[in-house]
Formats: C-alpha cells, sequence, structure tokens
C-alpha cells in the first residue's frame, strides 16, 4: 500500500510552493518512523488506538500509536517550516492502494 500526503486549506500559494512541503512532511514523517516502510504500520497502529482506546490493546500498539503521534507533529513543523502556519491548514494522510 502507498500513502498521499496533501496540504489541505492553505490559503492560496503556487503548487510548487505546495508539493515542497507536502514533500518535507513525507521526508521528515519517514525519517521519525524509521524508513518508508514504518509509515502504515504505525499509522494502521495508530488508528486502532484512537478507534478502540488505549485499554484494550496491547503495550506494543499503544507504543506505535504514541510513535506515530510524534512522528507527525514533527513532519508538520518541517511542512509548514517555509510556509509559516496557517489556523485552518493541516496535513492530509491517506493510505491508497
Amino acid at each position: 500500500m502507498t500513502y498521499r500526503i496533501t496540504l489541505q486549506d492553505f490559503p492560496e500559494i503556487p503548487e510548487d510552493t505546495r508539493t515542497k512541503a507536502e514533500e518535507q512532511y513525507r521526508r521528515a514523517l519517514e525519517k521519525a518512523l524509521g524508513g518508508p516502510d514504518e509509515v502504515e504500520p504505525t499509522y494502521r497502529a495508530w488508528l486502532g488506538v484512537s478507534e478502540s482506546g488505549n485499554d484494550q490493546l496491547g503495550n506494543e500498539e499503544v507504543a506505535q500509536a504514541s510513535k506515530w503521534q510524534k512522528a507527525s507533529n514533527l513532519a508538520r513543523q518541517a511542512g509548514f517550516g517555509s510556509l509559516g502556519e496557517s489556523a485552518e491548514a493541516y496535513f492530509e494522510f491517506k493510505l491508497s492502494r
């Protein structure tokens, strides 16, 4: 499975600037998680925890979910680094086939 990262709800910016911010987010996310192969399983662990709660999962799943949160926060900082923040803007992460 692959994934797609898109910058959403940011005020009008040139397409190349948007693409650069999305790429910075992707690189920072992959680096924080230990490589591109770690993105999907870590994201799925985070989904599992967010949908069922910490008390229904093992320590490993909870640790993976926590790792996702930290990595996505770092990636957000990297993605917005050259853009500055916007109150409504966010990076959307979607798994794709």
